[in-house]
């Protein structure tokens, strides 16, 4: 049986919310993740005092999480052929 090959994460900013990089390094791990890559970080009004990474909206070949801390909030893009619900499950074990 053929191995299932690990996912990779793109390293496109400099800059990143405390805590995300090891949870999507443990994400791309996860079989059936080919790409995550890291977008935008914006400030928003809400305060979420610990990371909280939610998937907002599918993409062509994936889906768009948001991933939040304090005031901020980063988009992050995961290529895969996962349903959202599987999704949901991996991120949750990668936050563990």
């Amino acid at each position: 049986m053929a191995k299932q090959p690990q996912g990779r994460l793109v390293w496109n900013h400099s800059t990143h919310l405390d805590g995300l990089i090891p949870v999507l390094e443990r994400l791309a791990q996860q079989p059936h993740i080919q790409t995550i890559t890291p977008g935008v970080i914006a400030r928003v009004r809400a305060h979420a005092p610990k990371l909280v990474i939610k998937v907002s909206l599918p993409i062509r070949g994936g889906y768009k999480l948001l991933a939040r801390r304090g005031k901020t909030v980063q988009e992050v893009f995961v290529l895969t052929s996962l349903e959202q619900a599987d999704l949901e499950a991996a991120i949750a074990q990668a936050q563990r």
